[in-house]
């Protein structure tokens, strides 16, 4: 009998792993596919008897049943168990075998969803025990709203004729927005900047040319290769002499996507801002904003842009004046004539900001080494609630660049499995992002199953010469990550579906913003960065400038969060068919807040992952949002000590181990003692309250 029939396929069985996790040394391309299909019929079995269910509709038999399908003896959610690990190395480690995969995939799962979500006999059991349910406890409340409310929102009210269209809108959808992350992944690996003449490195760090110098010997060519990963293009566009050079990195970085090739996405960009519309407008809303603000704490397109219009007021004035700094010092670098252009931004900012606080990230990296920085985080977290990080290298990851902890609270119990993966490479997608591959919940014999999360980044990469020293944005990047994965490994609710990050959108980046807070806290870095090379704490003085610079550009990067904000409601508060040409429509969308000159042949839509396939549509404004609750949170920390044991336990008590189980305001009141206003924030950034 040959090996491949001897084979059996993982997901189809018991893991034997540490904590039952993804056994991801045995999985193989070829069991994807049939476990998906797998797990659809046994999904559709599910649902059958829940449909068929003689008994009268009750929360348990129809709600608990719908939301826990891992009930019955050795029965465990295998399409849940299937997704998880193929969508999440999609985005992480995915091949051309994989995107194809993908796209097969996409319309069969989407029908499935259709198929449960407008199942008639299933939404009358639902709809029975929303109107007719014993006393229920808040969280089982949450579930049953969340439950009937996700089937309206799916058209279980629609007729036969609105349901038919709406199984059309949401499968094209679906393979659009796959399509979107694929051209943009490609078109972002496609670009390299060879250079073989050592002039050309001019102004560059060692850092940033021993990096490209790997990254050419990884590519078998000779000299040093830049890409449009962040840790090789940022340094680039800040430290490059070459003018040229910078111009076609910019162009290349901000024209991805538009080109006249296979990976455009203009068309995809305009049909999957007409097929949400429309969609929204089927279930009865007249935009896609008014559909999916409905489930956020921002109500309404109103308050989002009362959000919006209050922080350009306020910070607008400031960023003319920040950008007429820099425009001052390249005219003084380069003559009365300079014009300054975007790609010049980065470099002669820089300058400024040398000038001005004798700081850069160069100068910090020495102090940031990754190992010591993870346990500078993992300290962190120790501190304030007492969990500890132990590397388990049994269990098995899907790269060699991942690494696996267990995850004990402080009273030695074990709380979760942690997943980090740092680095850029060919199969992953730009940026950084917080994911499970299971998530937390009370099972029925009372066992608190406890979550897998990851962390997936893009960090600068070590090097023959050195280990990976990061800058003090990337550090700032881990803690916000690790934010969001403390939001679900300190998760503590009965159901899964409410468990961890599961809350409204513009709550879920309070966890993750509110980390970022501590990078800039003396008794935090004192913790971790020390001189890689000599042992050296940062200097006292280093961190003042830290310090002292912490607000420099902060205006300005406040509108350019804000322009992306006007951008994804221009898009989703639209009423009519939208035909309009993309680059001419964003430039006008979001010119409100632009301080800068704009390009007219450049896009950022064409590579807004976040609206176009990542599930912030209508919802970009939520960083904003959280922003202000996180200024708001920290300030109580702040009052009343950053690492006080108690004002921790609290924040995790009502906020992090609560998950979705409640109002988000609810939740937030409880921690605070009273709604979050926007003085926190300002003060933070130094910014003067304006006229609202």
């Amino acid at each position: 009998m040959s090996e491949q029939k001897e084979r059996k396929n993982p997901f189809f069985f018991p893991y034997h792993t540490p904590h039952d996790v993804a056994p991801f040394d045995c999985i193989r391309l070829e069991d994807y596919e049939e476990a998906f299909m797998e797990g659809i019929r046994r999904e559709d079995e599910q649902i059958d008897k829940i449909v068929n269910d003689p008994r009268k509709p009750t929360f348990d038999n129809t709600i608990i049943s719908i939301d826990d399908e891992k009930d019955g003896e050795g029965y465990y959610d295998l399409l849940g168990r299937v997704s998880s690990v193929f969508f999440n190395l999609l985005s992480a480690e995915t091949n051309d075998e994989m995107d194809a995969l993908a796209q097969k995939l996409s319309p069969v799962l989407t029908k499935h969803a259709n198929d449960i979500r407008l199942n008639e006999k299933l939404f009358e059991r639902i709809k029975y025990v929303h109107q007719h349910h014993r006393k229920l406890t808040p969280e089982e409340k949450m579930l049953l709203d969340k439950c009937y409310d996700g089937f309206v929102r799916s058209g279980a009210l629609l007729d036969a004729a609105g349901k038919e269209r709406l199984r059309q809108l949401t499968e094209e959808a679906s393979v659009l927005g796959l399509q979107f992350s694929q051209n943009l992944l490609k078109e972002n690996k496609a670009f390299t900047l060879h250079i073989t003449d050592e002039s050309q490195l001019d102004g560059l760090p060692e850092t940033a040319r021993e990096a490209a110098a790997l990254a050419a010997k990884e590519m078998e060519k000779e000299g040093w290769v830049f890409t449009l990963d962040f840790p090789s293009y940022s340094p680039f566009m800040t430290y490059s002499t070459q003018r040229e050079l910078r111009r076609q990195m910019y162009m290349a970085k901000n024209t991805e996507c538009i080109h006249d090739n296979s990976e455009n996405n203009l068309e995809i960009c305009k049909r999957l801002i007409n097929l949400r519309r429309e969609l929204a407008q089927l279930l009865g809303h007249k935009t896609y904003a008014d559909y999916v603000l409905k489930h956020r704490m921002a109500g309404n397109v109103r308050n989002v842009y009362r959000l919006l219009n209050d922080l350009i007021a306020a910070y607008k004035p400031t960023a003319q004046k920040e950008v007429a700094a820099i425009e001052k010092m390249a005219k003084k670098t380069e003559g009365k004539d300079f014009k300054l252009e975007p790609w010049d931004f980065g470099f002669y900012s820089h300058k400024l900001q040398l000038e001005k606080y004798n700081l850069d990230a160069e100068m910090l990296r020495p102090y940031f080494e990754l190992s010591k920085v993870i346990d500078g985080v993992f300290g962190l977290a120790n501190r304030l609630y007492g969990i500890s990080f132990k590397e388990n290298k049994d269990i098995p990851v899907y790269h060699p660049d991942v690494k696996a902890y267990e995850v004990f609270d402080k009273d030695g119990s074990f709380l979760a499995v942690f997943y980090a993966d740092f680095h850029p490479r060919k199969g992953k997608q730009g940026g950084a992002w917080m994911t499970e591959y299971q998530g937390q919940w009370i099972d029925r014999k009372g066992e608190n199953v406890r979550p897998h999360v990851s962390v997936v980044m893009n960090f600068t990469k070590p090097t023959e010469e050195k280990p990976a020293l990061l800058t003090l944005g990337e550090v700032e990047t881990f803690l916000h990550e690790f934010g969001h994965s403390l939001h679900g490994m300190l998760s503590n609710t009965r159901f899964e579906s409410l468990s961890g990050t599961n809350v409204w959108w513009d709550f879920v980046e309070l966890p993750s913003q509110f980390m970022e807070n501590f990078a800039i806290e003396k008794e935090f870095l004192r913790t971790f960065a020390f001189h890689y090379q000599t042992g050296e704490p940062i200097p006292d003085d280093l961190i003042a400038r830290i310090v002292k610079s912490r607000n420099y550009n902060v205006a300005y990067a406040c509108l350019r969060q804000v322009s992306f904000g006007l951008l994804d409601m221009a898009y989703y508060t639209k009423k009519e068919p939208f035909t309009d040409d993309i680059i001419p429509f964003e430039k006008k969308a979001w010119a409100k807040a632009m301080v800068t000159e704009q390009l007219p042949d450049t896009c950022m839509t064409v590579q807004f992952s976040h609206i176009m396939a990542g599930g912030y549509a209508a919802g970009y404004y939520s960083y904003k949002w959280a922003e202000v609750l996180d200024a708001d949170a920290f300030a109580v920390f702040k009052k009343e000590g950053i690492f006080n044991p108690a004002t921790a336990q609290r924040f995790r008590d009502c906020i992090l181990s609560k998950g979705g189980t409640e109002n988000p305001m609810v939740l937030y009141k409880r921690f605070k003692g009273g709604e979050p206003t926007i003085d926190a924030l300002l003060k933070r950034n130094g910014i003067k309250r304006g006229k609202r």
